[in-house]
């Protein structure tokens, strides 16, 4: 979703008034509907500013992969509401209904949403909550991928963008089986929301299978990335920028193989080689 926007432009020695396609952001308030003691209350989850399109998808890429829910099939439904507003009017809240409610914390949801909506990990304490969430290791052999898929991978997700061509300001993260094909793709000013909706977009159409797949991303690769394709039991995440010292840390505990600045003919291995055919 973009908008044109007047902008004044510096080229070739002289400005001139032109109009340019700009990616849309705006917030998005994510609410949960569960039932405590035979009582339904709803609880505001999480702002997050994001692209509005494939809304759902987001909300069940977020559900799951911050463990509220460990099954897709506990989410009842997902309706966006209230009026449309601002210059785009479109519906900026959204709630997700719970028809499995037993293994709702709210303290904990309370603890590690409530009390900074804007960041995926701030305020939570990280690590130590993922060795909670998550016990076994993605597998530390497969797939199998060449030096060629892991180049080409970016490249791909890059055409099959259909907002990045038109404003150059958008984020994306592509779901891709060993032999280099792309299953699915969700795009996003937000790096985080993208991989959120694509994870979403896979849970709710059966598409994972961890053995045979990789997750290529643009941008660089943070903690909260990792933390988010660890949840899938993918084990190779490939990403165009660089990742950050606490991604790589995490992703070597759980034999993660993680690739950043990929290039033309280049590519950095920080852990785990062995999914990587070398020859």
């Amino acid at each position: 979703m973009n908008s044109n926007y007047k902008v004044l432009k510096f080229n070739s020695s002289k400005f001139e008034n032109v109009e340019d396609l700009v990616s849309i952001e705006e917030p998005l308030e994510i609410s949960l509907k569960f039932k405590e003691q035979d009582k339904w209350i709803t609880q505001n989850l999480s702002i997050t500013m994001r692209t509005p399109g494939n809304d759902e998808d987001l909300v069940r890429g977020f559900l799951f992969n911050e463990q509220i829910i460990q099954n897709i099939k506990d989410i009842d439904t997902i309706e966006s509401y209230g009026d449309k507003v601002g210059q785009y009017n479109i519906q900026n809240k959204i709630l997700a209904s719970l028809n499995n409610s037993q293994n709702v914390n709210i303290s904990k949801i309370k603890r590690d949403f409530l009390t900074n909506s804007s960041c995926g990990v701030c305020g939570k304490s990280s690590l130590d909550a993922l060795e909670i969430i998550k016990k076994n290791k993605t597998n530390a052999s497969e797939p199998k991928i060449t030096k060629e898929i892991i180049i080409q991978s970016p490249n791909i997700l890059q055409k099959n963008q259909s907002e990045f061509s038109k404003t150059g300001g958008i984020h994306a993260s592509g779901l891709f089986n060993s032999a280099g094909e792309l299953i699915s793709l969700r795009e996003d000013v937000g790096r985080h929301n993208a991989l959120d909706k694509l994870i979403g977009n896979a849970l709710i159409n059966d598409l994972l299978e961890p053995k045979t797949q990789f997750i290529t991303c643009s941008g660089r690769l943070n903690f909260e990335l990792v933390q988010k394709v660890l949840m899938t039991d993918i084990g190779i995440m490939i990403g165009v920028g660089a990742p950050t010292s606490l991604a790589i840390d995490l992703a070597n505990k759980f034999d993660m193989t993680l690739i950043g600045f990929v290039k033309r003919e280049s590519f950095n291995i920080y852990t785990n080689n062995k999914k990587v055919i070398v020859s």
